[in-house]
């Protein structure tokens, strides 16, 4: 703790907090550090001559995650903070299927491709499918031009990217979304199904996959692909999430299936902290290497069993968060971030093709900066 002025020594109590119910003048912020105050009634200006907190009557309307702002008529400093997330029920897809891609936000979706189990020849049911969701409901819109499922996929409900993926043979195939219509633009380098990606149509990620685990990583300018450094662990059905310079991969198979997560920076992979369940085919959303969530899924058991298990990456580690409700699906899409997603589609217990749609919220209340 820095130098604290005479007149302000009776004020420092045992263990170094500091009671300001008497205080009268100022101290540089240079000279508290770690202290903890009570019943602030004025907030002074910085020695540069700006506020150092917000003061308002009253909490601001709208403020962003992290805001910190004094509330005068509470007398209380006040933060913007991380609440419980949950899952609710969404509109039904028209069409349920496995292994869509998903691009855009918990309010503007695309849902695209799949797979579909049907109970007679020719049993499986590669779809050319797209849908949109406006938060509400799903509406069909321009189909892609290779029907598919298993793909990677980035981007936005009006600016899209779909590559890999498998409709009876492996894929390289990617196609680029304008809002109206999907255009066919340069392959993959190395064709897969069951990968991880993320992105925008002019900068992406696709890495992983198999037939046999793949560890190959790419990365999308907006004409071509350009393969880079592998991921150090080879593995399909993972879930992955971020951008071209800043992404996740977590769980999949080997085999056998795995809870180990890697981290990427732009220019490689790093191990990070792993997954609290084992397994692989969950569904991912998340914007960077620092924040994001994976969903449902096979679990590691041998049975094929699926899971409801939800859990959120913050950078560090992995924390479990609420389930999704009912039965779990497997390779379900995802769209959206850490804190505002949705979930759709994927496959129950006896080839249950999934139409639900789960939307995913965490709360950001207002909390109050306690003394002690």
């Amino acid at each position: 703790m820095g130098t604290i002025k005479q007149n302000f020594a009776n004020n420092v109590e045992t263990g170094g907090t500091f009671d300001a119910q008497d205080l009268t003048g100022t101290i540089p912020a240079a000279n508290i550090a770690n202290s903890s105050l009570s019943d602030i009634t004025t907030v002074p200006p910085t020695a540069t001559g700006g506020d150092l907190i917000q003061s308002v009557a009253s909490d601001p309307p709208a403020p962003d995650f992290g805001d910190i702002w004094y509330n005068s008529t509470e007398q209380k400093i006040k933060l913007k903070t991380l609440g419980t997330g949950s899952w609710a029920t969404g509109g039904n897809l028209n069409t349920g299927r496995r292994a869509m891609g998903g691009a855009g936000i918990q309010t503007a979706a695309l849902g695209f491709g799949g797979w579909e189990f049907l109970p007679s020849p020719p049993y499986s049911l590669f779809h050319t499918l797209t849908e949109s969701y406006d938060g509400t409901s799903w509406t069909e819109i321009t189909d892609i031009n290779n029907a598919r499922g298993f793909a990677g996929s980035g981007g936005t409900q009006t600016s899209a990217l779909l590559f890999g993926g498998y409709n009876g043979s492996d894929l390289g195939n990617t196609e680029s979304w304008n809002g109206s219509a999907w255009t066919e633009v340069n392959d993959l380098n190395t064709s897969r199904r069951a990968l991880g990606g993320g992105g925008t149509t002019t900068s992406a990620l696709a890495f992983g996959g198999s037939a046999a685990p793949k560890q190959q990583t790419e990365t999308w300018n907006g004409t071509s692909w350009t393969e880079v450094n592998d991921l150090n662990t080879g593995r399909q059905g993972l879930a992955g999430f971020g951008i071209a310079t800043s992404a996740i991969a977590a769980t999949g198979e080997i085999p056998p299936r795995t809870n180990a997560a890697e981290s990427w920076n732009g220019t490689s992979w790093t191990t990070v902290s792993n997954t609290n369940r084992t397994g692989d085919g969950a569904g991912a959303v998340g914007t960077n290497n620092t924040a994001g969530l994976i969903f449902g899924g096979f679990d590691g058991g041998p049975a094929d069993a699926r899971t409801n298990i939800t859990e959120s990456w913050n950078g560090t580690s992995w924390t479990e968060e609420a389930d999704l409700s009912g039965i779990g699906y497997h390779y379900q899409a995802g769209a959206g971030n850490a804190t505002a997603a949705i979930s759709f589609g994927g496959e129950g217990p006896a080839n249950q093709m999934r139409t639900g749609t789960e939307e995913w919220t965490v709360a950001t209340p207002n909390q109050s900066i306690q003394g002690s």
